[in-house]
């Protein structure tokens, strides 16, 4: 059904492009957090990216890209796009409950607003018309499962993120994919989705345990302190590490086959490109694009990992 629906979405931008691009002025406003880590990166990397892409398509189509630091800016960005007469606003909050108001107003005024990935505590359609997202309970199960069929026996640490409810959702996914298997979870420490953070609590591990086999962290920012932690400890003994997001050089890993990164989970950055198509689809062909749009969590494979490699992406 969710690809049913993309599809006809961008079926109707295709269509609607020759009959209604010439004579049909919209602005989207997009409203993003800044580059300060590897996903957010990718996150700007992509809304840039399919901002061009959509201006190309739709001659009288323009879309505004901003970029916040803290929720107090990205307020004060919303509000700009407001007075810049947006149609429609694209938003993936940096802390979506601070917001949540600066969001209202703009859909107050009866303007199409499309949310991404961070919901604020109250998710309906008070607060937004569309709702785009990836899987966090799935890319945890999908994290487990793989392990268990793997490695049944694994004694296994984990790295988790930061103490907020999609950690708590993507926890509560692995240990559903680990369910019923002989997998053991030796230790979890948050690694607070932080390189240096993770090579420190890789490090700690490495310490109190002499036997690893499996290190599965919820982002890939983290696994490359994980690795840099090994390889400094020369560790033979772990099989593999698994994390999650899809990022450049983790791909590339599965791609060329390193045994020390086998797969990667998908929590795409670029849902942002997702939900600025949707939400053209919605203004120029005018189709019922309004809902929830969840991404699947991906297990890519070396199989699949050319798929999802974007080798011009920051992250």
């Amino acid at each position: 059904m969710r690809k049913l629906m993309l599809g006809l979405a961008v079926a109707a931008v295709t269509l609607a492009g020759t009959a209604y691009a010439q004579d049909k002025k919209f602005t989207i406003g997009v409203s993003i957090p800044a580059a300060d880590h590897g996903w957010t990166s990718g996150v700007v990397f992509h809304a840039e990216r399919i901002a061009k892409k959509l201006m190309e398509q739709h001659p009288g189509l323009n879309v505004i890209v901003k970029t916040s630091p803290d929720a107090a800016s990205q307020a004060n960005a919303v509000q700009d796009l407001d007075t810049q007469g947006i149609d429609a606003l694209v938003i993936l909050p940096s802390d979506p409950d601070p917001l949540v108001n600066a969001i209202k107003e703009v859909k107050g005024k009866g303007k199409y607003v499309a949310l991404v990935d961070r919901a604020p505590s109250t998710n309906d359609d008070t607060v937004r018309d569309l709702y785009v997202a990836g899987n966090n309970p799935a890319l945890g199960e999908v994290a487990g499962k793989y392990i268990a069929a793997q490695t049944p026996d694994a004694q296994v640490v984990v790295i988790r993120g930061l103490p907020i409810p999609i950690d708590q959702q993507r926890q509560d996914g692995f240990d559903k994919g680990i369910a019923g298997s002989k997998v053991k979870v030796l230790d979890r420490q948050y690694g607070n989705w932080n390189r240096d953070d993770a090579f420190k609590v890789m490090q700690d591990y490495l310490t109190k345990y002499p036997q690893i086999d499996v290190v599965w962290c919820q982002d890939d920012d983290m696994a490359v302190g994980v690795l840099q932690a090994i390889e400094q400890a020369k560790r033979t003994d772990i099989k593999y590490v698994v994390a999650g997001a899809g990022s450049k050089d983790m791909v590339k890993k599965v791609m060329d086959g390193d045994k020390m990164i086998p797969v990667d989970v998908l929590y795409p950055p670029a849902m942002v490109g997702t939900a600025m198509e949707l939400t053209a689809a919605g203004l120029y062909g005018q189709v019922p694009v309004r809902g929830t749009f969840v991404l699947d969590a991906t297990l890519v494979t070396k199989d699949n990992a050319k798929d999802f490699y974007f080798p011009d992406s920051p992250f």
